[in-house]
């Protein structure tokens, strides 16, 4: 199968909570203002490291989407969804776009030491994530 390759992100970013493996930079984030069924949630436009699963239709609190669920890649923990289509008008900017859920990641905060640091308290909206 050969040697899995990861994408290692520079500065402030978010990782998944299992193995801490980088899956989307903060620079990335667009809203803080989702929920799922796990609490918060985060709207990304991309994320790296993540595997997805099959596409299937899901009645959400904003109407109809076609959603695949996304996946750890390291270790295949769920991390959120994708959504792939998006059937109302005002809907169709999530299309593409990444939702990682609040409970399932961590934010890493390198510092000056080359140490990374991690937040498991994102809840506030005044933190820089």
């Amino acid at each position: 199968m050969g040697r899995p390759f990861y994408e290692w992100l520079e500065g402030r970013c978010y990782a998944c909570k299992m193995c801490h493996c980088n899956l989307a930079a903060a620079s990335e984030l667009i809203s803080r203002q989702f929920h799922s069924k796990h609490g918060r949630a985060y709207l990304f436009n991309s994320a790296v490291n993540i595997s997805t699963g099959p596409k299937e239709e899901r009645i959400m609190t904003t109407g109809l989407h076609v959603v695949c669920d996304v996946y750890c890649l390291k270790c295949m923990w769920p991390v959120g969804w994708r959504y792939e289509v998006a059937y109302q008008k005002s809907q169709k900017y999530k299309e593409g776009k990444v939702i990682l859920e609040r409970a399932c990641v961590v934010g890493i905060n390198p510092s000056e030491d080359g140490e990374d640091h991690y937040d498991e308290g994102l809840e506030t909206e005044s933190d820089d994530y």
